[in-house]
């Protein structure tokens, strides 16, 4: 009877510290990054085509850009929020993936959020891609997606890629991908 007691409140111990402690926070993200898929690629037949590309942007300086600058190469759009904690495990996918191919691949990590909380989380987590703020109201060329989310872009302004939710971006099948796409 007394290990049985004994082990019922180390479990709900360990279930509160799940909950309240930074531990669970940190578990949480690990859980949520073990769960994520690889994203599914839309086949060539069933790609949609950007209808355009105006859509103005801020960059990390808040200095306004417009995402034409990127007609004719690969795109990976991500949108996310730093209270979204599953935002926070798919992130630390795309940092990978950035490391690999941000000489290659147009990045647009977008997020909506004030400047001050992003550059303290982006320094909090060593992230080191480049961010991009939305433009409340400004028109996109595709649905803009709750986060997290993202696209990706072909060079030909075909959607490869519409992922909504947590999804794994540095593994082989998106790298292989990438790869294929960058040589189009």
């Amino acid at each position: 009877m007394r290990k049985k007691t004994i082990l019922n409140v180390l479990l709900i111990i360990l279930v509160l510290a799940f909950f309240v402690t930074p531990l669970g926070f940190y578990g949480k993200v690990l859980l949520n990054r073990i769960f994520a898929g690889t994203p599914e690629v839309i086949t060539a037949s069933n790609r949609i085509k950007l209808p355009n590309y105006e859509w103005k942007l801020k960059d990390a300086e808040w200095n306004f850009f417009p995402f034409e600058k990127s007609k004719g190469n690969v795109v990976f759009i991500n949108f996310w929020a730093s209270w979204r904690l599953p935002c926070l495990a798919e992130l630390q996918s795309i940092q990978g993936l950035y490391d690999n191919y941000k000489e290659k691949v147009d990045f647009y990590i977008i997020t909506n959020e004030e400047r001050a909380p992003v550059e303290e989380f982006m320094k909090k987590n060593k992230f080191t891609f480049p961010v991009t703020y939305l433009i409340i109201g400004e028109k996109a060329p595709f649905k803009i997606l709750e986060a997290p989310a993202s696209y990706l872009i072909d060079k030909k302004g075909g959607i490869v890629i519409k992922e909504e939710g947590i999804s794994d971006w540095d593994n082989t099948t998106i790298t292989n991908l990438l790869e294929n796409l960058i040589k189009e």
